[in-house]
């Protein structure tokens, strides 16, 4: 079960050398939770057998880039206000907080993949039931877009 960003170049099957009925894949712009997709995750473990859950950031992202610039526009608003706790977060960045530093939007993203890993945990208690039990695992890491790497943040395991 992999949850990532609806950019079209993060394709979950391309990147993890999956074909179709492989994975689950649930994508949206920021891999943010809400509602629906914890119940999809829950769909995907609990009654279909997914054993991991792995959620994938990005380097460059858009929604994380809108989120580090305050963006504001329609139902977007919404979304970036999932993505907005992360920037606050991110300490280390003293100065130019916004899109232009790249390594601000960086870690921006990183936090962003750990805190969702953290709200599937404490919102799905199907979930963390299950992650408790051994029955799955969940872990996040960052997909590099300029080589395709993917790295895994230990941190976040529960294998």
């Amino acid at each position: 079960m992999i949850l990532s960003c609806i950019d079209s170049r993060t394709s979950a099957e391309l990147i993890f050398d999956q074909g179709l009925a492989d994975v689950f894949s649930v994508r949206i712009a920021g891999n943010i939770v809400n509602e629906d997709i914890l119940g999809s995750m829950e769909f995907a473990c609990k009654l279909a057998g997914a054993r991991i859950i792995v959620v994938l950031g990005q380097s460059k992202c858009g929604a994380v880039k809108g989120a580090c610039d305050h963006a504001e526009m329609g139902n977007l608003t919404a979304l970036l206000s999932k993505i907005r706790p992360a920037v606050d977060d991110e300490t280390e960045t003293t100065e130019n907080r916004s899109s232009k530093n790249g390594i601000f939007v960086e870690n921006v993203a990183a936090i962003n993949v750990k805190r969702t890993v953290k709200a599937i945990k404490e919102r799905s208690a199907i979930l963390s039931q299950m992650i408790s039990n051994g029955e799955i695992g969940i872990i996040s890491g960052m997909h590099e877009l300029s080589t395709g790497e993917v790295t895994f943040y230990e941190e976040t395991s529960s294998i």
